[in-house]
């Protein structure tokens, strides 16, 4: 073979093997699988999200919508009634089996040992010592809705699913079947009425001459501590306080007379409530928060219970170890908290970013303090939750309460649990957040900026003044977002420096100085675990943990969105250097 040829056939067989490589590359190095991969993960995150909140949303908003009442009719002749809550399969147990009918054991045997249940809120409580019960489909003889069976949801012992029994009307019976459901709610709204003026009476009117008569006890104790018993100046403080002691005390017994002539009266209307199998239970008619026929109202009328509802969550206290009634407290708890921390928490993230980024000369000490910050971000919220106990309430707290409050030891005003402590822990848990956010946004800012800013005579601080912070303000503002969504979701650090299940006050009333954060409060977040997980029934609580969760979602919403427009103003100010 010549030469010629041997080079020819080489040369194909080189050109052959180089179309084989480049028609069998590896698929990897291509991309695609993996950005099909990536794709695929993103879409599965964001489906499994909006389930997420389209199950919040759906349960919290169909919480309040009133349901029918049902009478279930046993095979054993038992009657059950309550509105119908949700139905399952379960699979009947041999203890079940043994007593059970041969044609509903049949019945259960052909669905493979399972058979499937409803689970209905029959209430009464007092009466019954549960407020929901299963019946399997193989126990019911029949199912109706039978005209006249009320809704009652009361001050205290929950919902009550029955008939009116008995009214009395100013001490004098009335004959309940002659009377409309307009009528006997108008009775009730009336009752209701005086219930709220006994209450005012005892909670505000009361409570300030109690406060009065507190004031001046703690002043004479402040006397004796300061001059000691025997000193003139604790006399004269004794003088002065004694006849205002005994007029608040006057004030008191009028008030106090006043309720009860209020209770006297509010005791001449009763009702009579009768639940299903015959059993009554009576009741002052201001004990009725609401009440409703439920099979015989029309659709205009449950639209306007449940916006009523809608308005005592959210307007009203909690009753019922907090399973009814509203969320005010808790609402106003968890802004002010927020509010607080972001204030604490912008400044001091905002100036540390600062130093760090214009001041500090870049090296070793600086590079741990960063790994520092970063490395903080990671610690359990639990240990910021006991460093708050310890530090601000423990040390802090007892030295301000030695210092500024000594006559009210050893009851602690500072030195336990408050508002003000808890948001102080939170701004702790959020600013390296903030810290991040700020130095990157600073960085962000372009050095010809800065340089141009000095070249004009301006000096170092007027140039980070006017040119460097606005234009990082809405990196800056990004950092505060994410502080104050992870803050105000944050529950477990709440549990040991100042939340609590039920808060006597507000931390804003009337009296001076007005606003006191040394008071414990109420947390949405804690209210839902609460509700949850600590609750006498679960189930009683489920649909105050769906609708409590949606409301703090929006919240967190609403002061973010209003976080987010103030940033894109920013933006829109300064469109150059943005971050």
């Amino acid at each position: 073979m010549s030469v010629t040829a041997m080079d020819d056939k080489q040369a194909g067989a080189t050109t052959k093997a180089r179309a084989v490589r480049k028609y069998t590359a590896d698929v990897s190095a291509v991309g695609e699988p993996w950005l099909w991969a990536l794709g695929g993960a993103l879409a599965i995150g964001i489906i499994l999200i909006a389930g997420f909140l389209f199950m919040i949303f759906w349960n919290g908003v169909v919480t309040f919508w009133p349901q029918p009442i049902q009478v279930v009719t046993l095979a054993n002749g038992n009657l059950v009634a309550g509105e119908p809550s949700r139905r399952s399969t379960y699979r009947v147990g041999p203890e079940i089996l043994a007593t059970m009918s041969p044609e509903a054991r049949e019945m259960v045997e052909l669905s493979d040992g399972y058979a499937d249940r409803a689970l209905y809120r029959i209430g009464n409580y007092d009466l019954y010592n549960e407020d929901f019960r299963w019946v399997s489909d193989f126990e019911v003889a029949s199912i109706a809705e039978p005209s006249g069976f009320y809704l009652f949801e009361r001050q205290e012992w929950g919902r009550f699913v029955g008939k009116i029994a008995g009214l009395t009307l100013k001490d004098v019976p009335q004959d309940a079947g002659s009377l409309t459901y307009a009528e006997i709610a108008r009775h009730q709204a009336e009752a209701r009425d005086r219930w709220d003026a006994i209450r005012y009476i005892e909670k505000s009117e009361i409570g300030r001459v109690n406060y009065r008569i507190e004031e001046q006890r703690l002043k004479l104790r402040r006397a004796e501590i300061r001059y000691g018993v025997d000193s003139p100046l604790y006399e004269k403080a004794a003088a002065e306080a004694e006849p205002l002691i005994a007029q608040y005390q006057s004030e008191f017994a009028a008030l106090s007379e006043r309720a009860a002539a209020l209770k006297a009266e509010d005791a001449r209307y009763r009702i009579v409530l009768e639940e299903v199998g015959g059993r009554t239970k009576e009741s002052n008619l201001s004990q009725i928060v609401r009440l409703y026929p439920a099979n015989d109202i029309s659709a205009f009328q449950k639209v306007g219970i449940y916006f009523s509802r809608w308005g005592e969550f959210l307007g009203s206290e909690p009753r019922e170890a907090n399973t009814e009634g509203g969320v005010l407290p808790a609402i106003f708890g968890t802004v002010v908290m927020t509010l607080i921390m972001v204030v604490v928490v912008a400044p001091f993230g905002v100036i540390t970013a600062l130093y760090l980024r214009e001041y500090a000369k870049q090296g070793r000490l600086v590079a741990a303090v960063r790994i520092a910050v970063n490395n903080l971000a990671g610690v359990p919220s639990i240990v910021y939750g006991v460093f708050g106990v310890g530090f601000f309430a423990y040390t802090m707290g007892a030295s301000i309460d030695q210092l500024f409050f000594p006559e009210r030891l050893p009851s602690p005003t500072f030195g336990t649990g408050g508002i003000l402590w808890s948001a102080l822990t939170l701004a702790l848990l959020t600013v390296p957040v903030v810290i991040v956010a700020s130095e990157e946004a600073l960085s962000a800012v372009p050095r010809s900026m800065r340089e141009g800013s000095l070249a004009c005579g301006a000096s170092k601080w007027q140039t980070i003044r006017y040119v460097v912070l606005p234009r990082a303000l809405p990196g800056i503002m990004t950092g505060l977002i994410l502080a104050m969504a992870r803050g105000a979701g944050e529950v477990a650090p709440l549990m040991l420096i100042g939340v609590v299940k039920l808060a006597p006050e507000l931390p804003v009333d009337g009296f001076f100085p007005f606003i006191h954060l040394e008071r414990s409060f109420m947390h949405l977040g804690f209210h839902i675990f609460d509700v949850g997980f600590q609750s006498r029934n679960s189930e009683a609580g489920k649909p105050m943990v769906f609708v409590t969760t949606l409301l703090l979602l929006f919240l967190i919403v609403a002061m973010n969105s209003t976080a987010i427009y103030i940033r894109n103003r920013l933006k829109r100010k300064f469109a150059v250097g943005q971050f």
